[in-house]
C-alpha cells in the first residue's frame, strides 16, 4: 500500500520542515529589505560540509528575495563547466526583464555590448550571439576582470535606474576557476563602490574562505561569511518530529536520541534515516528498536549513493591517500601522518592532496591538517573491502 513519506532526502531538496536555519533566514531577510529599497547590500557566503543543507538554504532565500521584487538567478558551478557563460546568461535574463518596460530600453545596449564582449572573449563555445568575424574581433577583450566588471557595473546601473535590484545565487563556488573567482570579486566590489543594488548569495565547501581571501585581500570586507553546520539536538528533534505530526505519528525520546546519535545532526542524514524508519513503521509511536532495525538499510542507501558517487570519482592514487587518512584514526589528521601511512614523503603526496581538494573530497582544516568534506565518510571507507586489503 502506498504511504506518503514526509521525509525528503536529496541534493538540495527542500524538506517538509526546514529546521535550525531561522537565524540565517532572518539575517538574510534584513539584507534583502535593504536591497529591495534599491540600496547596495553586503553579499553573503555560506560554507559547510556536504549534507548540511547549504543548497536548501539558498533556495529558500531565493524565494524570499523574489517575493520582495528582487531579480534572482540561480547558478550552479560545475567542476568541468564554464561559469562565464552562466553569469552572462543570467545577466541577459535580467536585461530581458527590464527591456519589457519602454522607458528603460535605452539602458540596455551598453549592458548588452559588455555581455557580448565577455562571452566572445572568454566562452568560445557559446553560440548566443550570431556575430560576423569583424564583429567578434570588435568585442574581443584580453582582460576577464575588466570585462566582468563592465558587465556588473552596466547591469548594476540599469538595476538602479529601473529600481529592479539583482541577486545572483551561486552554488558550489569551490569549483570556480581562480581567474573567474578573482574577477567576480573585483566586479562585485566595483559595483558596490558605485552604489548599485547588486549582490551575491553564495555557497560552497569550507575551502572557499581560503580561496576568496587568496584572490583578493578585501574579500573579507566584501562578504558576510556564515558557516553552516550540523543541527543542535533540539533542532534535530524538530526536524524529526514535526514532519510526521500531521499523520498522527510520534517518536519516543529514546528513538529521537538514537536518530541524533547515528546522524550526528546532519540534515541530509536525518532525512534519509527518518525516511527509512517511517517507511518501515506500522505503529503510531516509533521506538528505539524500530530505529535500530532500520540502521542497516540506512547505511546501505548511503553507501550505494551519497558516499559511493564521491568515492568513484577518485583515481587509485586518490583512494590510497583516503585509506591512509582513515588509518590515522582520528580526524582531522596531519599530512605528515598520511605520508607516514603511505610510506612516502610529504612532497611525494602533495599532488594527490591537491587533486582531492580540487575534487571536493577533502579540505584543509587547519595548518597541515585534513578532513573529509563528506560527514562520516571515514565510516564508509572502513566498510569497504578494498580498504581492508589496501596494504
Amino acid at each position: 500500500m502506498f504511504k506518503v513519506n514526509p521525509y525528503r532526502p536529496g541534493a538540495g531538496l527542500m524538506p517538509s520542515y526546514l529546521a535550525g536555519r531561522d537565524d540565517d533566514i532572518s539575517e538574510a531577510e534584513q539584507i534583502f529589505e535593504a536591497l529591495a529599497m534599491n540600496m547596495p547590500a553586503q553579499s553573503v557566503i555560506y560554507s559547510g560540509l556536504r549534507g548540511v543543507g547549504k543548497t536548501v538554504l539558498i533556495n529558500q532565500l531565493q524565494k524570499i528575495a523574489e517575493e520582495r521584487g528582487i531579480f534572482c538567478r540561480h547558478i550552479e558551478v560545475e567542476e568541468r563547466d564554464d561559469f562565464i557563460s552562466q553569469i552572462a546568461a543570467a545577466s541577459q535574463a535580467f536585461l530581458r526583464t527590464v527591456s519589457t518596460r519602454e522607458k528603460f530600453k535605452n539602458l540596455i545596449q551598453k549592458s548588452l555590448d559588455a555581455i557580448k564582449s565577455l562571452v566572445v572573449s572568454f566562452n568560445p563555445k557559446d553560440q548566443t550571439f550570431s556575430l560576423s568575424v569583424q564583429e567578434r574581433e570588435l568585442y574581443k577583450s584580453v582582460n576577464l576582470t575588466q570585462s566582468l566588471t563592465e558587465v556588473f557595473t552596466t547591469i548594476g546601473e540599469t538595476a538602479l535606474r529601473a529600481e529592479t535590484p539583482i541577486c545572483f545565487f551561486i552554488d558550489e563556488i569551490q569549483y570556480m576557476k581562480s581567474q573567474e573567482l578573482g574577477s567576480l570579486i573585483a566586479a562585485l566590489h566595483r559595483s558596490n563602490q558605485l552604489g548599485y543594488p547588486l549582490m551575491i548569495v553564495g555557497a560552497g565547501l569550507p575551502k572557499i574562505y581560503k580561496m576568496l581571501s587568496e584572490e583578493k585581500s578585501y574579500s573579507e570586507r566584501l562578504f558576510l561569511y556564515k558557516e553552516i553546520g550540523s543541527l543542535t539536538d533540539e533542532q534535530s528533534k524538530s526536524a524529526i518530529e514535526i514532519p510526521v505530526r500531521k499523520f498522527g505519528i510520534s517518536y519516543t525520546d529514546k528513538a529521537i536520541q538514537k536518530i541524533i546519535s547515528i546522524t550526528k545532526g546532519y540534515p541530509f542524514f536525518i532525512q534519509q534515516l527518518c525516511q527509512v524508519v517511517y517507511k518501515n513503521a506500522d505503529e503510531s509511536e516509533i521506538d528505539a528498536a524500530r530505529v535500530e532495525a532500520c540502521v542497516p538499510e540506512f547505511y546501505e542507501l548511503l553507501d550505494k549513493g551519497f558516499f559511493r558517487v564521491r568515492y568513484e570519482r577518485c583515481a587509485q592514487s586518490d583512494k590510497k591517500f583516503i585509506f591512509a587518512m582513515v588509518k590515522c584514526g582520528e580526524l582531522p589528521c596531519t599530512i605528515s601522518n598520511v605520508a607516514k601511512n603511505l610510506g612516502k614523503s610529504v612532497g611525494a603526496i602533495s599532488t594527490t592532496r591537491a587533486q582531492l581538494i580540487s575534487k571536493g573530497i577533502i579540505y584543509p582544516v587547519r595548518y597541515k591538517e585534513l578532513d573529509f568534506t563528506v560527514p562520516e565518510f571515514n565510516g564508509f571507507i572502513q566498510r569497504l573491502e578494498e580498504y581492508q586489503n589496501w596494504e
